[in-house]
């Protein structure tokens, strides 16, 4: 029986086909190059076939061409990736330039530049990058935010120097934000007072403007006279600093800058209070500037009910007098701790204005002041500073004190021994009725006897005083 097995033949043995290192396999062998390449010879029907495996002998001149074209192609893809990479950041980086004009432009830059160079501007103010702010929030994370209201959200944030900031973000898309944003600008560059909030600078590259101001850390007034908590804490003598420093914010806007500034939003939510008490008035958005020889502007009627001026929102016309109602009723809250408007009171005492005013005349003050603030020694005081909100209250603007004449009467009242304000109230009185009854009779012919009890009055004012003293 015949058998067809075909033995194997070792080829390294019988031709020695490598040249080097040969190795025999059951019907063919492999050669080891220099390099790690092989070369597998297998056997067919008709002799044998040479099959590369992956590698094979290249001659010396020939590696070094092919390493050559393998480096100029690694290179030139190399280039053509850093080029590709170089036109994509070049191209997303005028992207963004774009896109910050575009914000810039939108968020009223023109018309900041426009008006920065209408007015001398006693402010330095920074230009604030995005970056910059965003890292000062932890990207405006919600733990930072300090505030929020119709105007938008107030952020605390944290600058590369350490510098503690208060960013003010405007609402999206809001036009009339815009404009209010622009405006706050141009008027805090007009201000440089120890009570009035200080602007660091803003930021106009992103989608909506940012304000930054200093970080006033003991929170508003509002919240101290409404917290429970607090507002125990606030004694009159707190509670007449601030009024103080209200006044002579409000007196300098209105007699001292550039150009007289109109605040429009007088209200203790828009006064923050540092951690001595000290007064800094804020949110000047709302604000307008007074061109020369101006004494009123016609506006829109804008401003807070409750502290808004009747006289303006009958009429449109906006003076200075606006501002020192509002101030008289911040005077009110600072005295009685009552909100200026609540449903929760009967229906003749819901606005804080009209009731303290008809309490005075009604000789019924003490029973609607603030019962921690009031105590035997400073009663008269209290009647002083009530009747000079009052005063502030009156209907007509031009019944009004100016708010230079508001700031000298508290600073007056402040510096008076709280025992020598009755005295004071007398002597007034006294000169009253002296100038009533010497206008009267001088007004008839006049006569020696009145003349002389006028003379005789006149003589005991200086007693008066001293013995107050």
């Amino acid at each position: 029986m015949g058998c067809n097995c075909v033995s194997d033949i070792d080829e390294c043995k019988r031709s020695n086909p490598c040249n080097q290192t040969c190795h025999n396999t059951i019907g063919g062998y492999n050669c080891s190059c220099r390099k790690g390449y092989e070369l597998i010879y297998e056997e067919n029907g008709k002799g044998y076939r040479t099959v590369p495996t992956g590698c094979h002998h290249i001659p010396g001149n020939q590696l070094i061409k092919t390493s050559i074209i393998a480096l100029c192609i690694s290179l030139s893809l190399l280039i053509l990736l850093l080029g590709g990479s170089w036109i994509y950041w070049g191209l997303k980086r005028r992207k963004n330039l774009k896109l910050k004009e575009k914000f810039f432009q939108q968020n009223g830059g023109l018309l900041l530049k426009k008006q920065v160079s209408n007015h001398e501007s006693s402010v330095a103010t920074k230009i604030f990058t995005a970056e910059e702010l965003k890292k000062a929030t932890n990207n405006y994370d919600k733990s930072t935010v300090l505030g929020q209201g119709g105007y938008g959200t107030v952020y605390k944030g944290v600058l590369s120097d350490n510098t503690i900031v208060a960013i003010k973000k405007s609402k999206i898309g809001d036009q009339s934000q815009i404009e209010q944003f622009i405006n706050e600008v141009i008027v805090l560059t007009q201000i440089n007072h120890r009570n009035v909030v200080k602007l660091f600078g803003c930021c106009l590259e992103t989608e909506v403007p940012l304000l930054v101001y200093e970080f006033i850390t003991n929170g508003t007034l509002y919240d101290h006279i409404h917290d429970k908590g607090r507002s125990s804490l606030l004694s009159w003598e707190k509670r007449l600093k601030i009024t103080i420093e209200i006044a002579e914010a409000l007196s300098y806007l209105h007699s001292a800058t550039s150009l007289p500034i109109i605040h429009r939003d007088v209200k203790t939510a828009n006064i923050l209070l540092n951690d001595n008490y000290t007064a800094k008035v804020a949110d000047f958005g709302a604000s307008r500037l007074v061109p020369l020889n101006q004494t009123q502007l016609t506006t829109l009627v804008q401003g807070t009910w409750g502290y808004l001026d009747p006289e303006y929102f009958q009429t449109s016309n906006l003076t200075d007098k606006s501002d020192v109602y509002s101030f008289g009723v911040v005077m009110a809250e600072l005295l009685t701790g009552k909100k200026v408007l609540s449903f929760d009171r009967p229906e003749i005492d819901r606005n804080l204005a009209t009731s303290f005013v008809s309490a005075i005349k009604e000789d019924c003050l003490l029973q609607i002041l603030e019962v921690h603030v009031v105590n035997e020694g400073n009663i008269e005081q209290l009647k002083e500073v009530a009747n000079l909100a009052k005063r502030c209250l009156e209907l007509r603007g031009e019944d009004r004190p100016t708010m230079k004449e508001v700031a000298t009467e508290l600073e007056r009242l402040k510096k008076q021994p709280l025992e020598n304000i009755d005295v004071y109230a007398k002597k007034t009185e006294l000169l009253n009725a002296t100038r009533h009854s010497f206008d009267i009779d001088t007004g008839t012919g006049g006569s020696t006897s009145t003349i002389a009890e006028h003379d005789s009055m006149k003589d005991q004012l200086p007693k008066l005083v001293d013995d107050g003293r």
